[in-house]
């Protein structure tokens, strides 16, 4: 089997690897999402699927009544080592305008906000099972691991969105544990074990559906040729850069920035910027 797969073209190779990534990442394919990728016809479309199979039997079937192959339970990849960290990139550009949409493989969008960096130690089964979550609006019972907990805790969680945070990736989501939404990150989701459908609306999370713009400004004390640099570093214009984030991910920003702390806790040089309007944070957004 493996000799046969080494003498596969690349372009044949490439469309196994996008059948596998479709079946494991959104948990369907089908011939026009070939076509569609690559421009190929029907018939090559159905080739690359009986081939698929060939290598790979147990990994998908054609579910009749909704006309398309489904990922199999006993899924095993062949062709790519499912990536989290891939699939988080690939969603990161595109969102990013780096990566054009068509280009992508990913068939849904799940939604996505960021500030951009690379991260890495997140699950790609955990990642899978939070996403499925999203975009079958479900809930999942997860055991997750808090820093104000000494062991691991069981709770139902209804994620949906992804966020990160400069730092690490979380699933924004209503935790039914403490009635309320809440981040959660996805490294410290040690074990999933349960779903069911979740009534809970992404239209109620007050936090991640309402934009916040902060104001910043060149720290007072620094020098006028310093502040002059500082205003060119973050293109600031009549003294000041907006930068506009979801109130969710506002705790976030601040500590990145260092904008979470006193103004005398650094030096200016150190800080570089101050945030002029501080009334945002303490504004009533319930």
């Amino acid at each position: 089997m493996d000799d046969e797969r080494s003498e596969l073209r690349w372009g044949v190779e490439q469309r196994l690897e996008f059948i596998e990534f479709r079946l494991f990442w959104e948990g369907h394919v089908n011939r026009s999402d070939l076509m569609d990728q690559f421009g190929v016809s029907v018939n090559q479309a159905s080739t690359d699927l009986k081939r698929y199979i060939g290598f790979a039997p147990d990994n998908m079937v054609y579910d009749k009544s909704a006309r398309t192959y489904v990922c199999g339970p006993a899924f095993k990849p062949r062709f790519l080592e499912p990536d989290a960290s891939r699939y988080l990139a690939q969603l990161q550009s595109v969102a990013d305008g780096i990566l054009d949409r068509e280009d992508s493989w990913i068939a849904e969008l799940t939604p996505f906000a960021s500030t951009p960096t690379p991260v890495r130690g997140v699950n790609p089964v955990t990642l899978q099972s939070v996403v499925g979550a999203i975009r079958r609006s479900e809930s999942i019972e997860v055991k997750y691991q808090s820093l104000s907990s000494p062991e691991p805790r069981w709770r139902w969680i209804a994620p949906h969105a992804i966020g990160f945070d400069g730092f690490r990736w979380h699933t924004r989501a209503f935790c039914l544990t403490d009635e309320a939404f809440k981040d959660f990150l996805l490294s410290r989701i040690l074990e999933i074990r349960g779903s069911r459908d979740s009534e809970v609306p992404a239209e109620d999370d007050r936090d991640w559906n309402t934009e916040v713009t902060l104001e910043v400004g060149p720290h007072p004390e620094l020098s006028e040729t310093q502040a002059k640099i500082i205003a060119l570093d973050y293109e600031m214009s009549g003294g000041k850069a907006k930068i506009k984030v979801r109130r969710a991910l506002l705790y976030y920003v601040l500590r990145r920035l260092g904008l979470d702390t006193d103004l005398g806790a650094r030096k200016p040089e150190d800080q570089q910027i101050v945030l002029l309007n501080r009334e945002v944070i303490h504004e009533d957004h319930g």
